[in-house]
């Protein structure tokens, strides 16, 4: 079974027992480091070891992928909601979000590997489903506000979860915004959303569409544009 310990320098440890390991090994994956021992050993001996190691794991943390690993310790925000992962003595994985908690909670078994791929595609599987759940709830009455303000209009809306783009606009004024808008300020949706209805009027990015930007976002266009460029449309 694994256990998960948190150092203040490396961050997260997996400690994982194996019956078939002749001797303690360390190595890291996914930003993450595991320590392996073999059964019957010393959870004492083993961090000694990392202590030893300490300064060659620091460089290979360094020289990791930066990738974000879904686990009990990671720390996820959204808009609407924040990320409780815990181990239990359930046999299956398990999701619910509480929308006046603002809490989407995620019940994972007690051995569960968190780096292993399947279980980082599961849990980014039930993220991705409560963002969609929170987007449709909130971005169409957004949208319809927003362009009823400022006497915009539009054919359609669809959601999705684009990888590249937080949102889109056809020449039919079909509007396309990104699920992924749900991990940004409020502000910063309205930009995106107003940005999008400025293109129902102008198809391109000529001066015209930032007169157009400007006078619905009081002049702060190019500010607020610089600031969603801090953000990435890529939920992990």
């Amino acid at each position: 079974m694994d256990k998960q310990y948190r150092d203040s320098e490396l961050g997260p440890i997996i400690v994982r027992t194996n019956a078939r390991a002749k001797r303690y090994s360390l190595r890291v994956k996914h930003g993450l480091i595991v320590a392996v021992m073999p059964s019957g050993g010393s959870e004492e001996l083993l961090f000694s070891f990392i202590n030893q190691q300490r300064s060659r794991l620091k460089t290979l943390l360094q020289d990791a992928p930066a990738k974000k690993i879904i686990s009990p310790d990671i720390e996820f925000k959204t808009n609407t909601f924040c990320l409780s992962i815990s181990l239990t003595d359930r046999t299956n994985f398990y999701m619910r979000l509480n929308s006046d908690e603002g809490i989407l909670h995620i019940s994972c078994p007690q051995p569960t590997d968190f780096t292993d791929p399947r279980v980082q595609t599961l849990l980014a599987g039930f993220i991705e489903k409560a963002l969609r759940h929170e987007a449709k709830r909130i971005l169409p009455e957004r949208l319809r506000k927003l362009a009823e303000q400022h006497g915009f209009t539009y054919s359609s809306l669809r959601l999705a979860n684009t990888k590249s783009r937080w949102g889109s606009c056809s020449a039919g004024q079909r509007i396309n915004l990104s699920i992924a808008l749900m991990l940004l300020p409020d502000h910063l949706i309205d930009y995106v959303i107003l940005h999008e209805l400025c293109h129902t009027v102008e198809m391109n990015h000529s001066s015209a569409f930032w007169d157009i930007m400007n006078l619905v976002t009081e002049n702060r266009a190019l500010l607020l544009r610089k600031e969603l460029k801090r953000y990435s449309t890529h939920i992990f």
